[in-house]
């Protein structure tokens, strides 16, 4: 006499597994999705305040002092070059910095870095203590336009979506850099 397998218990055993596995990795995409659309309403956002401003010194304080909040992160610094001096600013003002040591960090970055930190960069000033993940974006104008660095950071480690992430960082600093020009660039009569 055969033995009659049940196949079909074993089958819809498996099919029950992969549809749970299939219902997570959706929930995991959706889940990708709402932070990447809150992602990029948020530099938007930024980008759409920093339009607003109508001097050089409204820029400096919409990027240090609203785009931390706009961005849902601790601390921006922007460093630039400007002619042979070097400038950061951030929430506590503006400082001289050394343009040599500004040249060297700027030279370091390729576009857009991202990475997790034990201590910030050095040009976060006093909050490159608190900082556990930090974006350095280079703002790159022409000569003899500024050339300089954006410092995004954050006190919380994240784990940090490089492609997605500097795709959009990269759009900031571009945005950013087209309004440094637009301020500096002296109407021709």
């Amino acid at each position: 006499m055969a033995t009659v397998i049940p196949f079909e218990e074993r089958a819809v055993a498996r099919l029950r597994d992969r549809l749970g596995a299939i219902e997570e990795a959706n929930q995991d995409l959706i889940a990708f999705a709402r932070g990447h659309s809150g992602a990029v309403a948020s530099i938007h956002e930024a980008v759409l305040a920093a339009i607003d401003a109508d001097t050089v010194e409204c820029l400096l304080h919409v990027v240090t002092q609203e785009w931390p909040l706009i961005l849902g992160i601790d601390s921006v610094a922007l460093s630039l070059i400007v002619g042979s001096q070097g400038f950061r600013a951030d929430g506590s003002g503006v400082q001289i910095v050394d343009p040599t040591l500004l040249r060297r960090a700027i030279e370091r970055v390729n576009g857009v870095e991202m990475r997790t930190v034990e201590r910030g960069h050095p040009l976060f000033g006093p909050a490159c203590e608190l900082i556990r993940a930090e974006a350095l974006i280079r703002i790159e104008c022409e000569p003899p336009l500024p050339s300089g660095l954006l410092a995004i950071g954050q006190r919380a480690e994240l784990n940090l979506d490089a492609r997605h992430g500097s795709e959009l960082l990269m759009f900031l600093g571009k945005s950013l850099a087209a309004m440094i020009r637009k301020w500096l660039i002296l109407p021709q009569s």
